[in-house]
């Protein structure tokens, strides 16, 4: 497909999925990281609990997480409400609110994936290094998150491509604001929408299909990584 096939509106999706969709990745991943060696290596009570609200989002209907985070960051609600108060920032109908929503979307696909690297790291390297007096944040940065890289930046490419194509939760809490928070699914429904639109919406849907691709084989190649490292 001819890159000049693509009208400035069409680039603007494209850009704006990319924006919305790499920021949500690069703010979850810390979380995902600390979230999934918790999981991974903790022994606490709520462990199983924690477990389960992470996984929630994968079967909880994205309309509904949507819904959910609009009575919880909307200008009324407890968090959006303090957020607005003290610091003046809004989250509903913006493109950092869009981040939000992809990123809640795709968290538990990040989480698995980290938390199966560190699960394929050696203990003996952590115990080893126990022995020689490193401490907890020692072995983690020094054995453990060196060990387990490869199924970071997977988990960040797989992240990615699960916000690319969030449509529910992103549409219900965001909105659909062209230049703002319409990613490439909400443009391919909006153009869905339109008579005549079907073939603006057929090239959306063609860059989606590559980038989402394309995302999916980074994500193979770097987790087949992290497979050779935990056998090596």
């Amino acid at each position: 497909m001819s890159l000049a096939l693509l009208s400035p509106d069409d680039w603007l999706a494209v850009r704006v999925s990319v924006v919305v969709a790499g920021r949500a990745a690069a703010a979850g991943l810390p979380v995902a990281a600390g979230t999934a060696y918790l999981l991974a290596r903790g022994r606490f009570p709520g462990r199983t609990l924690l477990d389960a609200l992470v996984q929630a989002p994968l079967v909880v209907s994205p309309v509904v997480l949507g819904f959910l985070l609009l009575l919880l960051f909307g200008v009324q609600g407890p968090l959006g409400g303090a957020l607005m108060r003290w610091f003046g920032i809004r989250l509903v109908f913006t493109s950092a609110g869009a981040s939000l929503a992809a990123g809640i979307g795709a968290f538990p696909l990040m989480v698995r994936t980290i938390r199966l690297a560190f699960e394929a790291v050696d203990p003996r390297l952590e115990m080893a290094a126990a022995s020689l007096g490193a401490g907890p944040i020692d072995r983690f940065v020094t054995v453990t998150l060196p060990s387990a890289w490869p199924g970071l930046l997977s988990a960040a490419v797989v992240g990615f491509a699960a916000c690319l194509g969030e449509f529910g939760a992103v549409i219900t809490f965001a909105g659909d604001i062209p230049g703002e928070t319409q990613t490439l699914p909400l443009a391919i429904y909006s153009d869905l929408q339109s008579p005549g639109g079907e073939a603006a919406a057929l090239r959306l849907a063609a860059v989606a299909v590559v980038l989402a691709l394309a995302a999916v084989a980074a994500a193979e190649v770097l987790a087949r990584e992290a497979r050779a490292r935990g056998a090596a």
